[in-house]
C-alpha cells in the first residue's frame, strides 16, 4: 500500500509519451518510486509511463528542476518528452519566465526553447563511448554491431542521450515483435544498467518510423532521448541525412544532428491532459 497523501497533479504527453507531473514546490512526495508504480498503473492509477517531479534547481545555471522517474519505480536519467513538458508546466504555474528554460536534469542542464513549430530542446551532443552508455563492448563507438537473438541476427548502434540507447534498423517497424526483441535487449548481458531499444525503418533520407521499448516502461508511443539516438545513429550509418522526421505511434517529432561533436536538437509538442488530486490510497506497490 502506497501511504502517499492527498497529491495534486498534472496529466501531461508529448507525441503521446504520457507521464504524471507534480510540483515539488507546492507538493511533497516521500517515496517517488512507489508512487511512481502507484499512478503509472493504467487500471488502479492515473495511468502514465512514469513519475516526473518538478523542482527548484541545485545551482544557478538552471532554472528548474525534472527528476524522473519510469513505471517500474526506477529512476531515469533524461526524458525528452518529459522535459518539453515539464518546461511548458513550469511556465504555466509560473515557476519560470525564461525562456528558454534552462532544466536541471540527471544528465546535466537542458535549454527547452519555445516556437511557433513546437518547443525545441537541445539535447546536448550525444556520447558514443560504450563506457558512456555503458555496453560491455570494446572500441570507440558500436555501430552495425551484430547480436544474435532467437536464432536472428540483429545490428546494434549504441548511443547515449543521458541514458543509454540501442537502435536496431528494421524493413518494417509494424511487423517487428518490439516487445519480445526490445524485452531480451533490455536487460542483455551487454548493458549492465540496462538499455533502451528503439526499432526503425526508414522511409527516405529525411523521414523513418519508430517504435521504442522503454527500460522500465515497456513499449511507449514516443520516446524522445530514443528519436534523437534514432537521428545520431541515421547518420553514423549513412542511412538518414542530419534532420529527420521521426514518426512515432503517438506522433510526430523533429531531430537534427550536423554529426561529430554538435549538439543534437528535438522539436515537438507539450500537451497537458488534466489535472486532479492523487488520494493515494489502495494503490499497488
Amino acid at each position: 500500500m502506497n501511504n502517499q497523501g492527498a497529491m495534486r497533479f498534472t496529466k501531461m504527453h508529448g507525441a503521446g509519451n504520457d507521464y504524471v507531473f507534480v510540483d515539488l514546490f507546492e507538493e511533497t512526495v516521500h517515496d517517488a518510486p512507489a508512487v511512481a508504480r502507484a499512478v503509472s498503473d493504467r487500471h488502479t492509477g492515473i495511468g502514465a509511463d512514469g513519475l516526473i517531479l518538478l523542482g527548484p534547481p541545485d545551482s544557478s545555471e538552471a532554472d528548474v528542476r525534472m527528476v524522473m522517474f519510469n513505471a517500474d519505480g526506477s529512476r531515469a536519467q533524461m526524458c525528452g518528452n518529459g522535459v518539453r513538458c515539464l518546461a511548458r508546466l513550469a511556465h504555466a504555474h509560473g515557476r519560470t519566465t525564461s525562456n528558454p528554460v534552462r532544466v536541471q536534469t540527471d544528465a546535466g542542464v537542458k535549454l527547452v526553447e519555445a516556437r511557433p513549430e513546437g518547443l525545441r530542446v537541445d539535447m546536448g551532443p550525444p556520447a558514443l563511448a560504450p563506457a558512456a552508455l555503458p555496453v560491455e563492448l570494446s572500441g570507440d563507438r558500436i555501430v552495425n554491431h551484430p547480436l544474435e537473438i532467437d536464432d536472428e541476427l540483429y545490428d546494434l548502434t549504441c548511443v547515449s542521450m543521458g541514458n543509454p540507447h540501442a537502435v536496431v534498423f528494421v524493413d518494417k517497424v509494424a511487423n517487428t515483435d518490439v516487445e519480445g526483441i526490445g524485452s531480451v535487449l533490455e536487460r542483455h548481458p551487454l548493458f549492465p544498467e540496462r538499455v533502451n531499444v528503439s526499432f526503425v525503418e526508414v522511409v527516405a533520407e529525411n523521414e523513418v518510423r519508430q517504435r521504442t521499448w522503454e527500460r522500465g516502461s515497456g513499449e511507449t508511443r514516443a520516446c524522445g532521448t530514443g528519436a534523437c539516438a534514432v537521428c545520431v545513429a541515421g547518420v553514423l550509418t549513412g542511412r538518414t541525412g542530419a534532420r529527420i522526421t521521426s514518426h512515432l505511434p503517438g506522433g510526430d517529432l523533429i531531430l537534427e544532428w550536423a554529426g561529430e561533436g554538435e549538439n543534437v536538437f528535438k522539436t515537438g509538442p507539450a500537451v497537458e491532459v488534466f489535472s486532479g488530486t492523487w488520494n493515494g490510497v489502495e494503490a499497488p506497490e
